[in-house]
């Protein structure tokens, strides 16, 4: 699957004014930033612009403050540490509405090369909605839209959808351009074989993904808190571990399915088991391993136990590309983020190509320290799982045609 897109290669910027829609929806705690994945995802693109001479201004939204300037959610720490990472300043356009007084005024007086972000997308409620007048309100900011945000291609909104309609010129950055090529040769034609591993809480969230990929891939593995629906479906005792009793017969239909496509279906044989989910998160519990066929009724399942562990590892030796999305348990917490430590270890030691559809488990990845030794982190949770079940993407659509 190509991309026949126009992007940053094949537009003149120089003295234009270029919005730039980059995922910048990174985790804070306190105001800092916990994770910059996102944010040294999107530098070539930003770099490129700058050095073409290009009036670079930046948007992105950042978690769900639904049309309210909630100071928690603003942009103002992305920008600070833009401008370390670029070595330039990033000016910060803190406009409640998006677009206002301080923005338009900043964008007037820029100069070629120069850089500033805007506030935070979703401070306006219409973001979402695709509203028309915050679409106008950003083109006319512009001269040339740029869209990079692969973590937001599965959402048509303002800032990647709207506005593009709205310029004579709307192209895909290296991001974005990288992370289809990845994923969808990934999928498409893999080097075989191919064994992809879903994790996570909500086996609702991957209905598709699972049955789309149960005829790409040669193995599929389950983990995270949607095995438990799968092993409930096997007529297994899951406790207080996490399920989605509507999705069980889907589940039944998986596992058919699997077997009439000869395809490997693996599945946790062991759980390692908690009574009360910590509090706070990463709050010390004491962990009991279960066997999957012996789970007592009082206690929850929330990570893969060792000998799980260790058939997923075995698994992932002997494949050429391995797609991983979602944690095996509740990572947050160490002593239950053994199971997707021993993931990542074996993803890290395999020769295949290893590609991990973004969110959780690009999170996991990097502060496991494993970040470095797979070949292409995904910066977009949703949006690689809604390309991994093959559906267009709405921020990729829009994006003018070669």
């Amino acid at each position: 699957m190509s991309l026949n897109k126009v992007s940053v290669d094949d537009i003149n910027v120089k003295g234009k004014r270029v919005l730039c829609r980059c995922d910048f929806n990174v985790p804070l705690k306190e105001g800092k930033i916990t994770d910059e994945n996102r944010l040294v995802a999107a530098l070539p693109t930003i770099k490129k612009l700058i050095a073409d001479g290009g009036k670079v201004i930046l948007c992105s939204h950042l978690g769900k403050p639904k049309g309210e300037p909630k100071p928690e959610l603003s942009l103002a720490p992305v920008a600070a540490r833009l401008t370390e990472l670029l070595g330039q300043e990033v000016k910060f356009a803190a406009d409640p509405e998006v677009v206002g007084p301080n923005a338009k005024a900043a964008v007037e007086a820029m100069k070629d090369g120069e850089v500033i972000l805007l506030e935070n997308t979703r401070y306006r409620a219409e973001e979402t909605k695709n509203g028309e007048a915050f679409s106008k309100d950003l083109a006319s900011l512009c001269d040339i839209f740029v869209n990079d945000a692969f973590g937001t291609a599965h959402r048509a909104h303002c800032s990647n959808v709207g506005v593009s309609e709205l310029v004579d010129t709307a192209a895909v950055g290296y991001l974005m351009q990288k992370e289809i090529d990845f994923l969808g040769n990934a999928v498409e034609n893999p080097v075989r074989p191919f064994v992809a591993i879903l994790g996570g809480a909500k086996v609702a969230d991957k209905l598709n993904v699972i049955s789309n990929l149960l005829e790409k891939c040669d193995t599929l593995i389950i983990g995270g808190g949607m095995a438990y629906t799968f092993l409930k479906a096997q007529g297994y005792e899951i406790g207080k571990s996490l399920v989605d009793d509507t999705k069980v017969d889907y589940c039944k239909e998986m596992i058919a399915k699997a077997e009439k496509l000869g395809k490997k279906l693996l599945l946790p044989v062991d759980s390692a088991t908690i009574t009360e989910f910590p509090n706070p998160i990463d709050a010390p519990v004491d962990v009991i391993m279960y066997d999957a066929k012996d789970m007592p009724a009082d206690r929850e399942g929330c990570d893969i136990g060792p000998k799980t562990a260790e058939m997923f590892a075995e698994a992932v030796k002997s494949a050429k590309t391995v797609v991983w999305n979602g944690p095996m348990g509740v990572f947050e917490n160490p002593t239950l983020a053994k199971g997707t430590i021993a993931v990542a270890k074996a993803l890290a030691e395999t020769d295949a190509t290893t590609i991990i559809g973004g969110g959780d488990s690009a999170a996991a990845v990097n502060q496991l320290g494993f970040g470095d030794k797979m070949s292409h982190i995904s910066t977009g949770g949703g949006a690689s799982l809604e390309f991994l079940e093959g559906k267009e993407l709405p921020g990729v659509a829009a994006a003018t045609n070669k």
